[in-house]
Formats: C-alpha cells, structure tokens, sequence
C-alpha cells in the first residue's frame, strides 16, 4: 500500500491522540489496594491525581466553595483501608477546623475541599502520596498507608 504524505501525517496523528491519554496519569494506589477499592467502591469517581470520591450527600450547589486560606469547619471520619478507624470529629458542636492549602491538611484534602459545596458529604479513598506520604503517622497509620475518609463540609469562610 503506497500512502501519499498527507495520508502518513494522519495516521500518525490519529495514533498519537489515541496513545495520548493512556499515559496521562498514573495510577497511585498500589495493585492489592486497587483491587480492595474497586471490589468495595466500584461507583468511585477518580481525581486526576487518583483520589476516588463518592458523593454521599449534595449541599447547598448554591453555597459557597473553600478557595485557598479559607477556614473550613468539617466533621470527618478517617479509617484505613481495613476499616480501623484512626481519627474522627463527629460533634457538629465541636468540628474540626483548618486552613484550606496552608500546610494545616494533608494534600488530598486541600485538593477536595475545593471542590466540594457547603453541605456535601463526601467519601473519599486516598493514595499514601496525597496523604501521610512514605512514612505515616505512626502509631495509628502505618507507613504508605491508603486512607478512607468520610468528610461533610459544614462551613467555610474567612473567619
């Protein structure tokens, strides 16, 4: 088959899209993680960066968003991914409160927090790297530790 250079140009171009995005992202949980994850939350949506979310609850889609340096005021749930659970702020009367990207959060965090409405509930699967990193948080999270949380926006703003 004899193709005119115009033809080859294409050709290679419909093949380079394609392969393109193959290797976009890679993926950040480790094989054996990945497969407790799928198995128990197959529905879980994927950040690029490959934290997996499920919206549990909507909020207020009219409501504010946190942007960086806002204080957010938040009841989570935080567990391993065999369900110990490591940490939590339950009591609406008493949540936890943290700067948005000012080193208060793990990355995973400063990352969903603005995406999330005020209201929402979010459960979200973490990669060590966007977490407690290589070395953990030792007792209670063991080094490349893959996280669950369970997260519910109750405010934001400057305070």
């Amino acid at each position: 088959m004899n193709l005119t250079f115009r033809q080859t140009i294409l050709c290679l171009a419909v093949v380079l899209l394609s392969v393109g995005p193959l290797h976009a992202q890679r993926e950040r949980f480790p094989m054996e993680d990945l497969e407790i994850i799928e198995q128990r939350w197959p529905e879980a949506k994927r950040t690029a960066t490959s934290i997996r979310y499920i919206v549990l609850k909507e909020g207020d889609r009219k409501g504010a968003i946190p942007q960086p340096g806002m204080i957010v005021s938040v009841l989570f749930k935080g567990e391993l991914l065999n369900g110990k659970v490591f940490d939590q702020a339950l009591d609406p009367a008493q949540p936890f409160r943290a700067r948005v990207v000012r080193e208060e959060l793990i990355p995973a965090w400063d990352e969903v927090l603005q995406k999330m409405h005020r209201g929402d509930k979010w459960l979200i699967i973490v990669p060590y790297e966007l977490g407690y990193g290589t070395r953990g948080r030792p007792p209670a999270i063991p080094q490349r530790a893959t996280l669950v949380f369970e997260i519910e926006l109750l405010d934001c703003g400057k305070q």
